[in-house]
């Protein structure tokens, strides 16, 4: 949308602006965040954008834009945009590669992260100026006896977990946690089998969550491939019996047949579905290649 008044005959009208001015955030060489809203480009209007730059394992740590939808496209690189779901309860994973876009509606809770150096992502916003609430001001900022007292928890045991995050995040993990990662590493490993370790592992993490997504949906498209050489392979085999070729059948009870045929795959689709949501996310099946999930 346009700017509401702007005096094109004034001096101050700015049409063009070099983002590398305005750097907002820098972890090193390889992490740093560029802005650009109405501030900067005052014949901007109703948009703005963030000019994102990660290497391999890094995240834009978990945050929600009250104000605007984003809109994250990618340049270079590759991402996994991570989004929740506040309808249906569901953590929702889209790796995404140049060329290729994720939408997070407004003031969902939401993160990127990192699959390949050198990933240049840019952040496009339907508001002249973002607002980020992100979620390390919500760890530090909140007594720790609330946390504990209003989900039950060991109050000692909350304190030490958000102990090391003394500043907004942005992008992490910070530069100062080497040994904090170790630590953190040791300690997921002590946990149970069944819990979702995303991505604090040793070695590779974010890597082998990729691969895993992208072993999801390949797999899931070579069952597609094989229903359609069976329906295809049955097409192609002579018909006997009521389904056989007969002059008498008339239009309508074809149709009947396929809307029949139809609502049974419906069903079994419907089925499979309630069966995978009742799995940790990483041990589903994607449907189709993940995008029908948007």
């Amino acid at each position: 949308m346009a700017v509401s008044y702007m005096d094109f005959t004034s001096p101050s009208v700015r049409y063009t602006y070099d983002l590398n001015n305005n750097q907002i955030f820098k972890k090193d060489n390889q992490n740093y965040i560029n802005s650009l809203s109405v501030k900067e480009l005052n014949t901007l209007g109703n948009a703005s954008l963030l000019d994102i730059h990660l290497s391999t394992g890094n995240v834009v740590e978990p945050h929600t834009h009250q104000n605007a939808s984003e809109l994250v496209y990618v340049i270079s690189g590759a991402a996994i945009v991570s989004i929740i779901n506040p309808f249906t309860k569901e953590l929702l994973n889209f790796p995404v590669m140049p060329g290729q876009v994720a939408l997070v509606p407004q003031g969902w809770w939401h993160y990127e992260m990192a699959t390949a150096d050198n990933t240049h992502l840019i952040a496009i916003f339907d508001t002249p100026v973002p607002e980020f609430i992100p979620g390390s001001d919500l760890f530090r900022l909140t007594p720790a006896n609330v946390f504990a007292h209003t989900y039950c928890l060991d109050e000692a045991k909350v304190k030490e977990a958000f102990a090391p995050i003394t500043d907004t995040v942005v992008i992490g993990p910070p530069k100062n946690c080497m040994h904090q990662g170790q630590v953190q590493g040791q300690t997921m490993q002590q946990q149970p089998s069944h819990h979702n370790q995303h991505y604090y592992h040793q070695g590779s993490p974010v890597n082998r969550d990729y691969e895993l997504l992208q072993q999801q949906q390949q797999y899931q498209q070579q069952q597609q491939q094989q229903l359609f050489q069976q329906q295809f392979q049955a097409q192609e085999q002579p018909q006997h019996g009521a389904y056989a070729a007969d002059p008498q059948r008339t239009q309508a009870q074809e149709q009947e047949q396929l809307r029949s045929q139809q609502q049974l795959r419906e069903q079994e689709r419907q089925q499979f579905i309630q069966q995978q949501q009742q799995l940790p996310f990483l041990q589903r099946q994607l449907i189709g290649n993940g995008w029908d999930q948007f």
